[in-house]
């Protein structure tokens, strides 16, 4: 495997290659990027940087020897990845590349030379254009397939080439964590799932089972970090994808259920096609006034008709043309109808500078349509984003389409999420989050969770300290750059606020496993840690697999191995553009029929959604192990 990259996703990534699939890792990485500390980007504090660095170099210091290469780890320096570089660190014979530099044109450009040179290399490029991404791939699969001769696909080819983007893999996690307080979620055909460790029931109770169980947990030892916990554990330790019987005699031990991530809070409306609700035309006071202009004009007709006995209809007519003062005087009628035209006429003078209210607000309204919003009065139970860059725009979308009211916050107009607020009709608070009133303004006070999202570490840290403050109890997910500062900072915050959740995320650390999922093979989804194993999410098609075709469910089934979990009857390669957004299309649909039964034979045309262990999917795939040199 080569990983070529110039930020810590590239150090992730060989990490989770080597940790998670034991494969040998070249690391391709700029110049002595490996010594030198990124910079802080955005508008932080010269104290506030000063303070990253001390506890930065604190935890280097209890750290030391982690940034050192592995023992199956190679590291190449090189300024840029061009052809000579990818012949050097042997990509001709590579079984996967990742490109995973922060600028997408980098990536595009050496997976051109690098398919190129390899045919059946399979690509997996960081892009955060989406709709380019899509073009790129259908590209350098068809000239992998050109080059191997087999026609306008890749066929039985190894080689396929796939496109994430740290923001798009980072973002259902943050999102989650938001609004359950987990990371451990998978995301597949517009739904969100999560596996959720439950404590074995009570006498008398039954627990839910969810979707389905996954695993279940050690018996011998309550910290899954410790020794137990392990593969080497035996029969008291974790048991992956164990069968009813298992399940049913396993009695005082915790499980690890599927579950679907939902919310049921409350809701913000969502505006279409930017035309804003009619109530929010006219100001409470000014629909108070035409309420009252309207039931005064209503009694004087009454009234009328009474005084003069004529039909209401005839009435109400004659009362609206003294009100508008195109009725002749009453000069000979009686003193009941001269009084009645005397008040038309003054309710006439009133109407007038409100219906010049009226329209000079309707304008104004329509005029501010694609402005931004601000937040609602009475506004509660919402989540506070900080930051509308790559990630903060990726983690807005996901909040939206599992339609949570969100509040965001941005100190430059002109960042790359702000036309998304808009198309979204999101309330925004332009300021920076670091001066007084501003999370104020977001009403932080009353809002279910807080998401720092900057690109700052140090603005991140100060907001939430700062939310902190106005409200011990909420909820808090920081985004920080380093993985050993963002465990730093959540064992001081959990440790200081002990009743409240507090979760620090590394982008990097999140986006890591799907881009070795996807180096591993196409399929991978996403992977979830059970203890001190892993449970792996895999799209198989069923065509090709003996193991599947043409068996029931529960005859596919295999105990600690692999476990159909769900039918995906949505058409293959399905994607949303760029541009698309899930509130002009509704909540995403999904394709995925997870009460099969197990009586279901699954067909050659079938795709489904399963969970394996590493070496069940290693087996149900064929992946032939390679020999490692020096091993």
């Amino acid at each position: 495997m080569i990983v070529c990259g110039d930020d810590g996703l590239a150090h992730r990534l060989a990490a989770e290659l080597r940790g998670v699939y034991g494969e040998q890792v070249t690391l391709v990485v700029p110049p002595s990027v490996r010594r030198v500390r990124q910079p802080v980007v955005g508008r932080a504090r010269a104290a506030s940087a000063a303070l990253l660095d001390r506890v930065s170099a604190a935890v280097n210091r209890t750290g030391a020897g982690i940034a050192e290469p592995a023992m199956n780890e190679q590291v190449v320096e090189a300024a840029e990845v061009t052809e000579a570089v990818l012949t050097e660190v042997g990509a001709d014979r590579a079984a996967a590349l990742a490109l995973v530099y922060d600028d997408d044109e980098t990536n595009i450009r050496a997976a051109l030379t690098a398919r190129r040179l390899n045919p059946r290399l399979r690509l997996v490029l960081r892009l955060y254009n989406r709709r380019l991404g899509q073009h790129i791939e259908e590209l350098l699969d068809q000239a992998a397939a050109v080059a191997s001769g087999t026609g306008s696909g890749t066929g039985g080819l190894d080689a396929s080439t796939t496109v994430l983007s740290d923001a798009d893999t980072a973002a259902p996690a943050l999102a989650a964590t938001a609004l359950i307080g987990t990371s451990k979620v998978v995301q597949t055909e517009g739904l969100v799932l999560r596996a959720v460790e439950r404590q074995p029931p009570r006498p008398g109770e039954v627990a839910d089972p969810g979707l389905c169980t996954l695993a279940l947990l050690s018996a011998t030892s309550n910290d899954p970090a410790g020794a137990d916990g392990s593969e080497g554990s035996g029969e008291q330790g974790p048991r992956l994808l164990p069968d009813e019987a298992a399940v049913a005699s396993a009695t005082g031990r915790g499980t690890v259920v599927l579950e679907q991530v939902s919310y049921s809070g409350p809701s913000l409306p969502s505006g279409r096609g930017g035309v804003p609700p009619f109530a929010s035309l006219f100001s409470r006071r000014l629909r108070w006034s035409l309420a009252g202009l309207v039931g005064c004009v209503l009694a004087l007709a009454v009234a009328l008709m009474f005084v003069t006995g004529e039909h209401p209809l005839y009435a109400t007519y004659v009362t609206l043309l003294d009100l508008f003062g195109i009725n002749d005087p009453a000069f000979h009628e009686s003193t009941g109808r001269q009084v009645l035209q005397l008040l038309s006429g003054l309710v006439g003078l009133l109407l007038l500078p409100v219906l010049l209210a009226a329209v000079l607000e309707a304008l104004g309204t329509f005029r501010s349509a694609s402005a931004l919003r601000k937040p609602p009065r009475g506004l509660g139970g919402h989540v506070v984003l900080l930051g509308l860059g790559k990630i903060g725009t990726r983690v807005l979308t996901r909040l939206r389409e599992l339609h949570i009211p969100v509040v965001c916050v941005e100190s430059d107009p002109e960042a790359r999420g702000m036309a998304t607020a808009r198309r979204l009709r999101v309330p925004v608070v332009l300021g920076d989050v670091t001066q007084e009133g501003v999370l104020e303004a977001a009403k932080i006070h009353r809002a279910h969770a807080l998401l720092a999202l900057t690109s700052a570490d140090t603005t991140n840290l100060e907001a939430a300290l700062y939310a902190r403050s106005v409200r011990p109890d909420l909820r808090v997910v920081l985004r920080l750059y380093d993985d050993d500062f963002a465990t730093a900072v959540y064992r001081t915050l959990r440790a200081a606020h002990p009743f409240a959740l507090t979760r620090s995320r590394s982008v990097s650390h999140l986006a890591a496993p799907a881009f070795a999922g996807a180096m591993m093979g196409r399929q991978i989804l996403g992977a979830i840690p059970v203890e001190r194993r892993v449970l792996l999410f895999a799209e198989v098609e069923v065509a090709g697999h003996p193991q599947l075709e043409g068996r029931t469910v529960g005859q596919a089934f295999r105990a600690g191995a692999w476990r159909v979990l769900a039918l995906n009857t949505a058409p293959p390669g399905g994607r949303r553009g760029e541009g698309e957004s899930p509130e002009e299309e509704g909540a995403p649909a999904s394709g995925l029929v997870w009460d099969l039964p197990p009586t279901y034979v699954l067909g050659a045309g079938d795709r489904v959604v399963l969970a394996a262990t590493r070496r069940g999917l290693a087996e149900l795939l064929g992946r032939r192990r390679r020999e490692r040199a020096g091993a």
